[in-house]
């Protein structure tokens, strides 16, 4: 059995800060959970080195790890202790009575006599049941500033309620101030004012009822709302993707106009200087023999060949060509453009009726006992079709959102600085309490912000090894070393890991690899409400790494995972 002069704290795992559970004892003496020393010594597994995580003392190999039956039992003494508290009087707290007859420190009280006006701890209240006299007194549960029950006047036990006057009373101002007024003794009126109170209880559970009623029905409208909402967006999409076939099929329809005009135009003109070409071969022949006739001495052979050579040569069949300097397709692109800003123009004017058209559709009618409210689209936050995503840093810094770490969810071996903007994994583990929202087991934070129904932007610095950056709902589970607890290997949370040679999005434990520059600055933008969250490079253009498409169906907080010597900074953009 556990000895008295033993503390709880001497047998806790300085890793979980609870008490010991399986516990092991390692070669420096030290002790822990097995589970908690070898989720430990598993991420140190590629370094071929364990350490103590109190002294740092370091082992090679991996020791073997056998349960410490005597310090098993000592703790199942102090957990069966947890759930049997010997009983025994406790000293009076805040918010408790004290013992009127405690000298000293005062034990708590268990009962207050409304005869004595005192209260009574366990043991002083003893009397009360031993001696004769006091057995008469009347005991209740203890309760504080007994001198209200006194008349302020008479100094008697307020035992009599005036209902002319509404008010508690004693006997002697039945004689007096409240001689002709009604009334009772105080226990008859509470049986009254109990019936009185069971009817308003009633009334209450009713609209309890009435509420949860509401509640349900509202769940359901929502739920019609999300299936109208995609049913509607499949078939959007259907039609957007024949409009863009049908653009498509213009485009490809006025490239091949023009490239079937430009084929024609250049056979022809090919043609023509073909026939030109011979032409003038045929001419220069004519010209050369022309010349060797000036040019002979033989009088009888210029005679002879001079009637055949000179005589003029016949123009051909080709028209004169008037050749255009200034050919192009600058008409049909000014064409193009027109129908361009055609379809512009008109594609506004319809984005504005079907704007119109999606805000007025009545999505559902919460009916109440006074009125009947008709609610819109517009005032359930549905995502107006004109938002888009921003198209450079500047844009994006329209939506920045200053974030802070919340120190109640930081690993034990994150220290957070700079107001709770940095947080850098260190060897040594930090003073941190308990906290039911701390992870135990994966060196990860969150931050205190949560996000619905907004668009927001922010920029993390990171360096070291590596970082995981990304956000989570709420309900990720927190404690134990399973991979489930990590940011973007479960369906509560997505991210996107960054180091020096990759970076890779995940989601549910899906991994998809993706080729960018190494960037030491991230910017992540959220579109809650259009279900985007896009992952940037930072540097002096924006570079897209990743963009997740889904339906939040949660708040999100942004959160992170540090690797060993590595350290995150949300940086500050006002």
């Amino acid at each position: 059995m556990a000895s008295n002069l033993w503390s709880e704290d001497q047998f806790s795992c300085s890793l979980c800060l609870e008490l010991l559970k399986d516990p092991v004892s390692i070669p420096c003496g030290h002790s822990y959970c097995m589970g908690c020393i070898k989720n430990c010594w598993d991420q140190t597994d590629h370094t071929g080195v364990y350490s103590c995580p109190q002294c740092r003392e370091t082992f090679t190999p991996r020791p073997v790890l056998g349960r410490n039956i005597m310090l098993a039992e000592i703790a199942g003494e102090f957990k069966r202790r947890r759930l049997n508290p010997p009983p025994a009087q406790s000293y009076a707290g805040p918010g408790d009575v004290p013992c009127d007859f405690c000298t000293g420190r005062k034990f708590k009280a268990v009962k207050s006599c409304l005869t004595c006006l005192a209260s009574y701890c366990e043991t002083h209240v003893k009397s009360h049941s031993e001696v004769t006299p006091l057995k008469r007194h009347k005991l209740i549960n203890a309760i504080g500033n007994l001198e209200q029950k006194l008349c302020a006047e008479h100094q008697k036990v307020l035992d009599i309620f005036c209902r002319t006057d509404q008010t508690c009373v004693c006997v002697l101002c039945t004689d007096k101030d409240h001689k002709s007024h009604d009334t009772v003794s105080a226990e008859a009126e509470r049986s009254v004012k109990q019936k009185q109170l069971g009817e308003t209880q009633t009334e209450i559970q009713q609209r309890i009822q009435e509420r949860l009623k509401d509640v349900d029905e509202l769940k359901q409208t929502v739920e019609s709302l999300k299936r109208s909402a995609c049913i509607e967006i499949k078939e959007s999409e259907k039609i957007f993707t024949e409009l863009i076939r049908s653009i498509e099929k213009i485009h490809t329809e006025v490239i091949e106009l023009i490239g079937a005009n430009e084929k024609a135009a250049v056979n022809q003109a090919e043609g023509r200087m073909k026939k030109l070409e011979q032409e003038i071969a045929e001419l220069r022949r004519r010209n050369t023999e022309l010349k060797q006739l000036s040019e002979t001495e033989d009088h009888i052979h210029f005679l002879q060949n001079f009637q055949s050579l000179c005589v003029p040569p016949e123009a051909g069949d080709l028209p004169s060509v008037t050749v255009n300097t200034d050919i192009s397709f600058v008409a049909v692109r000014k064409a193009v453009s027109e129908l361009k800003d055609h379809i512009e123009d008109f594609w506004k004017g319809e984005l504005v009726k079907i704007t119109t058209t999606v805000n007025e559709t009545a999505v559902y009618t919460l009916g109440s006992r006074s009125h009947d409210r008709r609610f819109k689209v517009n005032e359930v936050a549905v995502y107006s079709l004109q938002a888009t995503e921003p198209r450079n840093r500047a844009e994006f810094l329209k939506y920045s959102y200053q974030l802070t770490l919340h120190p109640n969810t930081a690993y034990r071996e994150l220290c957070l600085s700079e107001g709770n903007r940095k947080v850098t994994r260190r060897s040594e583990t930090q003073r941190y309490r308990h906290h039911p929202e701390r992870f135990d087991s994966w060196p990860q934070v969150l931050c205190r912000e949560r996000l619905s129904g907004t668009r927001c932007y922010w920029e993390i610095e990171w360096r070291g090894g590596g970082a995981y950056i990304g956000v989570t709902y709420k309900g990720i589970s927190r404690k134990g070393g399973d991979r489930c607890c990590l940011l973007g290997c479960n369906d509560k949370s997505w991210s996107v890991y960054c180091s020096d040679s990759s970076y890779s999005a995940r989601h549910n434990n899906n991994k998809t690899a993706i080729t960018a520059p190494c960037s030491p600055r991230i910017g992540v933008y959220l579109d809650f409400n259009a279900g985007t969250l896009s992952f940037y490079g930072v540097s002096d253009t924006m570079t897209l790494l990743h963009r997740f498409q889904t339906t939040f169906t949660e708040p999100l907080y942004p959160g992170f995972w540090i690797g060993y010597d590595s350290s995150v900074t949300i940086c500050q953009l006002n």
